[in-house]
């Protein structure tokens, strides 16, 4: 046993837990649990703990239904909430099989290893995320919302500033630290840009946020979503990605001068961003609603471009903190909080790697005072999940970052996400078309 198993053993009993849930995600981020009790701990280190992979939809096949979570005892945190019932613990796990391999099905371990990719070209990426979402009264597809606040607002309009207060408080206690926090642009519409760090931390990080967040919500009698875009007229939720390649204590992607303050391994990463930009979109927008968000008019990205100002673009680089060379990062714009973010981060990173090693050409970038909407050229982002999928479906860097496993398996769910779609009366086409057709 390491000091980390003993660290989890010891807490476990100083602490009283008295069961200890082992997460991890299914291919499309939906977090998954089982619990165990103190007793099965150490047997759950040394062996994993087995069910059934064939009831998780994209494991694995009945006949090859045994799985086995492995916890990483680093992830070990004792639940906050529900603190009047017996005390809970959870883990994180990857996913192997009885042979002790690794689950090529598990979005855990396709980070893992591209992010050892990565270590192997002497990088380590780190992410900081802006993770918007709404407060509505219940779950109903009628939306309520709380408030009419606007950005930044401080005033009773923004009625949900105790909710946000507790979720920070609820995250700080479940070792997540939050940079700021804030009311967005839409009404009853909130966002919490967590501190960055290494990227498999972080996407850990998302998935406990977003429960979080549901948590505190559900205590105060409300609920909260993370769904893109759930009103038409308001700006959407996204989840912009603030990004850098560190080689040991150094920042990468910071260079004294240059233009931006952009060296060329940063400038490498920003062109593979935009040249893959729409073979990753399905990954990192993964549903029909995603689409919603993706359009002109609510400072949403659209155009596979670059620059400092333009709220259109999909990488945006932020003014560099004078003395700070380690602070120095691109914003990549969007992706939306839905998105499973072990793979999220995973496509992202396997694009900005491809524009280093191949030395893409990056195209000048956008200035304030520029014309806004796209310059000739310029492609615009998938407009809708079909037109994202046939992009990823061509894609040879997608397939090979996931794995055939994961990429045939997330092209096929959601492409059966699309087909469901397209058959789908909505409430526009009733009441533009029954009236007078």
């Amino acid at each position: 046993m390491s000091r980390e198993h003993d660290y989890v053993l010891r807490t476990v009993e100083e602490r009283g837990v008295r069961f200890v849930r082992l997460w991890f995600t299914d291919i499309v981020g939906m977090l998954k649990s089982f619990a165990i009790t103190p007793a099965e701990l150490e047997t759950a280190f040394e062996e994993g703990m087995r069910f059934d992979g064939s009831a998780i939809d994209g494991f694995s096949r009945r006949h090859e239904s045994e799985m086995l979570a492995r916890p990483d005892p680093r992830t070990f945190q004792v639940l906050p909430w529900r603190e009047g019932e017996a005390g809970a613990a959870r883990m994180f796990c990857d996913i192997v099989t009885p042979e002790g391999e690794p689950f090529a099905g598990d979005p855990r371990w396709v980070l893992r290893r591209n992010l050892e990719r990565a270590h192997e070209l002497g990088y380590s990426l780190y992410v900081g995320p802006e993770l918007e979402y709404f407060y509505f009264r219940d779950a109903s597809p009628e939306p309520v919302v709380l408030d009419r606040g606007g950005y930044f607002d401080l005033t009773p309009l923004d009625v949900a500033q105790e909710y946000r207060r507790q979720t920070i408080l609820t995250l700080e206690r479940l070792g997540i630290p939050v940079e700021s926090s804030h009311h967005e642009v839409s009404p009853s519409q909130h966002e919490l840009d967590l501190r960055h760090t290494d990227a498999l931390t972080m996407a850990d990080n998302v998935v406990t946020a977003r429960l979080a967040v549901k948590e505190v919500a559900m205590e105060h009698g409300i609920y909260a979503t993370f769904m893109p875009k759930p009103l038409e007229a308001y700006d959407g939720s996204g989840m912009h990605l603030h990004l850098s390649l560190f080689s040991g204590d150094e920042n990468s992607f910071f260079e004294e001068g240059a233009d931006f303050g952009l060296s060329k391994t940063a400038r490498g990463f920003i062109a593979g961003l935009l040249h893959h930009g729409r073979e990753i979109t399905a990954v990192t927008n993964q549903w029909v609603n995603s689409y919603k968000r993706l359009v002109t008019g609510f400072d949403a990205p659209v155009y596979e471009q670059w620059g400092r100002h333009d709220q259109s673009a999909v990488v945006l680089v932020p003014a560099a903190k004078r003395n700070k060379p380690g602070a120095a990062r691109i914003e990549y714009r969007s992706p939306d909080g839905a998105c499973n973010p072990y793979l999220a981060f995973s496509v992202i990173l396997a694009a900005g790697l491809a524009g280093i090693e191949n030395n893409y050409d990056l195209p000048e970038g956008r200035r304030g005072g520029d014309t806004p909407g796209a310059p000739a050229g310029v492609h615009r982002l998938p407009s809708n999940l079909a037109e994202a999928l046939d992009a990823m479906e061509s894609s040879d860097l997608v397939r090979s970052t996931l794995g055939d496993h994961v990429f045939e398996w997330f092209v096929r769910n959601k492409r059966d996400e699309w087909e469901r779609y397209q058959s789908h009366v909505s409430r526009y086409e009733l009441e533009t078309y029954l009236p007078v057709l």
